[in-house]
């Protein structure tokens, strides 16, 4: 765990000591959450796991649905939530869960404690992901440099070299290279982690067949009871960093894709990565267009009354594997780290 989340530990820690936030739900606290999950899996033993943030344990998912529970929240589908948002039940806070990408271990470990609680929930499928042709490059290059001893990357920027011989220097090379690449386009960013890819002996393929849901599990679950699926683009880009047809064609025909896999109407879209520097006004708007009923970012936050009028740019709230304990999830749930880091703002569609 970095400073960074070193210190949002700490503020979750301060919050539940104080009572923060308890007192604070009458002005902090929305309507309701969007929660945001990716894996769920037992716990495995790494000494570099940068992908960790992104992953929770099944135990941990169980004893968050309980809280929800017992704090009297209603855990509701996406489609409740928006007409909710519409019709407010004065009183009735209420949680929406949703899973990004597709994994396997969302049907394996997630769904049967989601039965459990009777919760609903919503999948975001990115078909590239169950056609085994679009890309998990984040987990390529966590693999890539757990393999490697060193990184020797030509970059249109510049080389980027760097030391990967300890778990220590392997946590620095991944969040600087990271970062960087993020910062990019996303043609450079899959190449470079292709070069490296290659060089660890990594098949790209065989690491999306390890992971994510095959065609024949997500046609059983489109209609399972309490299941909707959502669309997530073709093959996972940061839309932002595409030219405006190639980014309308990957969210139409992500629903044109879905609807004919499943014979259902695909209702609701998610943003890949889905912070401000991934999807913007022009994104949200390419949504709308495509005929979603609502689209949803990453970019933090509770919904309000006033995101009725911005039903393609809706905020989650991300369930962070680093911080899976229930002070913060306390915190999440009263809306505070986000009314204090957006200072009282609750709609942020820039």
């Amino acid at each position: 765990m970095n400073g960074r989340h070193k210190a949002i530990a700490a503020a979750f820690k301060l919050m539940a000591a104080t009572g923060a936030d308890r007192w604070s739900r009458g002005f902090a606290q929305g309507a309701g959450v969007i929660l945001t999950l990716h894996q769920v899996r037992p716990r495995q033993a790494r000494g570099f796991a940068p992908n960790a943030l992104l992953e929770i344990t099944p135990e941990f998912l169980d004893a968050a649905l309980g809280l929800v529970r017992a704090e009297g929240y209603d855990i509701v589908s996406l489609d409740e939530a928006l007409l909710r948002l519409q019709s407010p039940k004065r009183g009735r806070f209420f949680v929406a869960l949703t899973f990004d990408d597709g994994y396997r271990d969302n049907v394996e470990h997630a769904w049967p404690v989601l039965a459990k609680h009777g919760a609903p929930w919503t999948l975001f499928v990115t078909p590239g992901f169950a056609d085994r042709t679009a890309r998990l490059w984040w987990i390529e290059l966590e693999e890539a440099i757990r393999a490697l001893p060193r990184l020797d990357l030509a970059l249109p920027d510049g080389r980027f070299t760097a030391s990967t011989a300890t778990d220590a220097e392997k946590v620095r090379a991944f969040d600087r290279l990271y970062w960087r690449l993020r910062n990019g386009p996303e043609a450079i960013l899959l190449s470079a982690v292709s070069d490296l890819a290659a060089a660890a002996g990594i098949d790209p393929a065989a690491l999306v067949e390890r992971e994510c849901l095959p065609w024949e599990t997500l046609r059983a679950l489109s209609g399972a009871p309490g299941v909707t699926i959502g669309a997530h683009t073709m093959t996972h880009p940061r839309l932002a960093k595409l030219d405006a047809e190639a980014a309308r064609r990957e969210i139409v025909e992500s629903k044109a894709r879905l609807e004919a896999e499943f014979g259902l109407p695909i209702r609701h879209f998610a943003y890949p990565v889905g912070d401000a520097t991934s999807a913007g006004p022009r994104d949200f708007a390419l949504a709308r267009e495509a005929g979603f009923a609502c689209a949803v970012t990453t970019r933090p936050g509770h919904l309000v009354p006033d995101h009725v009028a911005h039903l393609h740019a809706l905020p989650r709230v991300s369930l962070n594997g680093l911080h899976q304990n229930e002070a913060a999830l306390r915190a999440l749930l009263s809306g505070l780290p986000f009314w204090l880091m957006n200072r009282g703002r609750t709609v942020s569609v820039g």
